[in-house]
């Protein structure tokens, strides 16, 4: 109630009923005031405001603006905390932002509030994160606020991505940019290429390679002309990834010269790890370099600060690098560390991950464990079935075919 809020206010400020009251009231009405047995004026309430330095707004709502800026600075501190050393973050957030949600009614804070609040729930596997989602995305079009409004329509799209679900992914991203685009006149560069990040990402999983080659590469010369350096080293590792995958020696040297660029000009050690992933990759699928794409691995796996995740993608290669040696039992030793990362799901990753199987199945077939190579064979295959077609697929149903024929 007011008289709350005003004694919640003055007490955050450390006044006195007697520094509050000033020359305009008196002590006692103000008390009256504070336990909700005497209603202001207006006047009196612009004077309690301008003492408290508040709008008079902020004591006729039952939440102010001070209040909502203390609990959304908690949520941001929340949001950004590594997960490993907050592993219930999403439930915090939930049990912070949930007391308040009847009284997030407009803002910047209050709409930002909603679209943290509805993707803590999804994360906690909760009902209502939608109309938590529709709500913010309705504040942030009246304010006209195009960036988050963006990010929330790419959220809605990602829901679908990480279920696998790469066409439907792909429909709810194009809904929402063009709803996006028709509501507002004017979409800020970053925004755009955010947009055009994760179109050409989408195109990719279903396999649309022309549209998203075409969006791709619109993103990056649109980067360059703005100077936007957010995103473009996303970009430079898909562009690497398509071009490897797709052997396109000349644009995959190209995009990883300028992903290693990038890595040395910003010091970004994510960019340099992938540089020599891609690097590795081409040693062994090319030019079957084994040894010098080991001398690499090892700089990596010896890195004590390496974490697990990428320490599968080092195990994979260096698994593929031993089979290409003709070491098998080694490679398989390897290759039975690979753990695949809980956060990959583009097909081009997963894909990568999937030739793990295949790969076991040819050392186990050089060892003469026919039946431990058709279990892996199989395994292969099951895994890459729905996956679009790519030149791992195709290797991974060459592989069951050999090893079925022996």
């Amino acid at each position: 109630m007011l008289g709350e809020r005003i004694r919640k206010l003055r007490k955050q400020k450390k006044m006195t009923l007697e520094a509050l009251a000033g020359k305009e009231l008196t002590k006692g009405m103000l008390s009256l005031i504070e336990n909700n047995k005497a209603k202001p004026s207006m006047e009196s309430l612009a004077f309690i405001a301008k003492q408290l330095d508040v709008e008079v707004s902020d004591l006729l709502e039952e939440i102010s603006s001070q209040e909502l800026r203390n609990i959304l600075d908690k949520a941001e501190k929340l949001v950004n905390a590594d997960r490993e050393k907050v592993q219930d973050k999403y439930k915090q957030l939930i049990d912070l932002i949930e007391p308040y949600y009847s009284k997030l009614t407009n803002g910047y804070e209050s709409a930002r509030l909603l679209d943290i609040y509805s993707r803590a729930l999804f994360n906690e596997k909760k009902e209502g994160w939608q109309q938590s989602s529709d709500r913010a995305a309705q504040m942030y079009e009246e304010m006209n606020v195009t960036s988050n409004r963006t990010n929330i329509g790419i959220f809605r799209a990602m829901v679908k991505f990480v279920e696998h679900d790469y066409k439907e992914s792909l429909n709810i991203l194009l809904k929402e940019r063009s709803e996006i685009e028709m509501k507002h006149a004017y979409i800020d560069p970053m925004s755009r290429v955010n947009l055009d990040y994760h179109e050409a990402m989408l195109h990719f999983a279903v396999g649309n390679l022309a549209e998203a080659n075409r969006t791709m590469e619109n993103a990056i010369n649109y980067s360059k002309e703005h100077r936007i350096f957010y995103l473009i080293d996303d970009l430079y590792r898909l562009a690497s990834a398509h071009a490897w995958m797709f052997h396109d020696i000349e644009k995959q040297e190209y995009y990883m010269k300028k992903l290693k660029q990038y890595g040395e000009l910003t010091e970004d050690e994510y960019s340099m790890l992938f540089h020599d992933l891609f690097q590795i990759m081409l040693l062994i699928s090319e030019e079957q370099a084994y040894h010098e794409a080991l001398e690499i691995i090892e700089r990596y796996l010896s890195n004590t600060e390496l974490t697990d995740n990428f320490k599968s993608w080092f195990f994979l290669e260096k698994g593929k690098a031993l089979y290409g040696l003709g070491h098998y039992k080694e490679a398989l030793k390897w290759l039975k560390k690979v753990v695949i990362p809980s956060f990959l799901h583009h097909p081009f990753d997963l894909s990568l991950f999937y030739v793990m199987d295949s790969y076991k199945a040819l050392c186990y077939l050089q060892l003469n464990e026919q039946t431990n190579a058709l279990h892996a064979a199989k395994m292969a295959l099951k895994n890459i079935e729905p996956l679009p077609d790519s030149p791992f697929k195709q290797f991974i149903i060459e592989t069951y075919t050999t090893v079925k024929e022996k």
